[in-house]
């Protein structure tokens, strides 16, 4: 009898795949590029209409909002081109020196009608179109076949909605969170005891690296940003960008403030070379602040996340319950540095720059402070949306009410 259990991998495996990025941006694309293929072969009096399908696989993104924005930048290109190759032809035709003048005043026209990223696609089809041929009928077929390409791909994004990143940008941002905790407790282990300025520095270079672990997660928000505008699928998603993206930069605040205090610990081991960071007790209750503080930050993270889930509200009261517990601490830090530096006010300002630095990500990570926060960057993308789309003004006006009025309501039931 086979074991049930043997196909539980393979089926997570699929699955996972069925999500991957790379795996449905080409299956959607070979979609979008066959049908349009079709199309244009009882359409286009081309025997072989590939520019229909080619536009199709260059319009569709992973995103619907990217397929919107390069699928009107990629028409503009592409008839902008075919226009330069009718004058061209109907005046000159193709000589050496008169393609160098076909891709000089392409580029031009292309800066000129704000194409972007596809100003070297208008000379381009220029040279395509003018190469095969110097009548104004096929050339004409080439727009003609761009636009089904075109409509084809902004087709297969409705029709083959686009997956939506948020549950990806969220695990992202947990891992970060993760990755804070874990230095944090291998930096309240060194405060606890003799510290090497090796191994110091080496916490220092590690705080450092998380720099580019920031970068990697702001990438894979910026591809949920993405994800949900303009998606028929998404309900409230400016409310979603915003509660992830401020998440995200409370963490960066978090990151660097942690960098901050792996240099001050540096610093600390170059002057206490045959000496313990700091005396037993305050490096026992350094240690515990430390790891209290880690475990808040996955909590954090937690409820930056928790739009995607079902545990929000308990996340707020484990959060609020740690940074509360991690606060008491931190008083007790506070009144064992202050008899210290009386006893010893050699290195007070290192022992300062600690507890600010401590207290400081504790601030960042408050509920009141997040939820001021919120209200703050919602407020100011409405205003930044209003000077862009006017029109919009009333529907983006009951997006930020709406997000307003869950704050308050989250608030209120604490």
């Amino acid at each position: 009898m086979r074991d049930p259990r043997r196909w539980r991998v393979p089926r997570k495996r699929l699955a996972r795949l069925g999500r991957d990025p790379v795996v449905v941006q080409t299956l959607r694309s070979a979609v979008a590029a066959m049908v349009a293929y079709v199309i244009a072969l009882h359409l286009s009096p081309e025997k072989a209409p590939l520019t229909a399908p080619l536009t199709a696989l260059l319009v569709v993104q992973v995103t619907l909002y990217a397929t919107l924005t390069n699928g009107v930048r990629r028409v503009n290109s592409v008839v902008a081109g075919v226009l330069v190759a009718i004058a061209f032809s109907l005046l000159v035709g193709l000589t050496w020196w008169s393609l160098g003048l076909l891709i000089i005043a392409s580029l031009g026209v292309g800066h000129l009608v704000r194409v972007d990223e596809y100003v070297p696609e208008v000379a381009i089809s220029a040279m395509l179109v003018l190469g095969v041929t110097t009548v104004g009928d096929t050339a004409w077929a080439r727009v003609l076949e761009t636009l089904i390409g075109a409509v084809v791909g902004l087709a297969c994004n409705l029709l083959l909605a686009p997956p939506v990143w948020v549950d990806e940008a969220s695990e992202s941002v947990e891992d970060l969170a993760r990755r804070l905790r874990q230095l944090m407790l291998r930096m309240g282990e060194q405060a606890a005891g003799h510290t090497p300025v090796e191994r110091a520095a080496a916490r220092l270079h590690e705080a450092r690296r998380l720099d580019h672990d920031i970068a990697e997660v702001d990438a894979a928000l910026r591809q949920a940003e993405d994800s949900v505008r303009f998606n028929p699928r998404v309900r409230e998603g400016l409310l979603h960008r915003v509660v992830l993206r401020t998440g995200l930069d409370t963490l960066e605040i978090c990151t660097v403030v942690l960098r901050v205090i792996a240099r001050t610990l540096t610093d600390l081991a170059k002057e206490r070379r045959a000496k313990p960071l700091f005396a037993p007790e305050i490096g026992a209750v350094l240690e515990r602040l430390l790891s209290e503080v880690a475990d808040a930050t996955v909590s954090f993270a937690v409820l930056v996340t928790a739009h995607v889930s079902e545990n929000a509200e308990s996340a707020e009261e484990r959060l609020t319950a740690e940074l509360r517990r991690a606060a008491g601490t931190r008083d007790k830090l506070a009144g064992l540095l202050l008899e210290e530096v009386r006893r010893d006010p050699g290195q007070w300002q290192l022992h300062g720059a600690v507890l600010t630095e401590v207290n400081r990500i504790i601030d960042e990570m408050d509920t009141e402070h997040r939820s001021r926060r919120l209200l703050e960057e919602l407020d100011r993308v409405s205003a930044e949306q209003r000077e862009r789309m006017p029109r919009l003004v009333t529907r983006i006006g009951d997006g930020v009410r709406t997000g307003r009025d869950r704050l308050a309501s989250v608030r209120r039931s604490r």
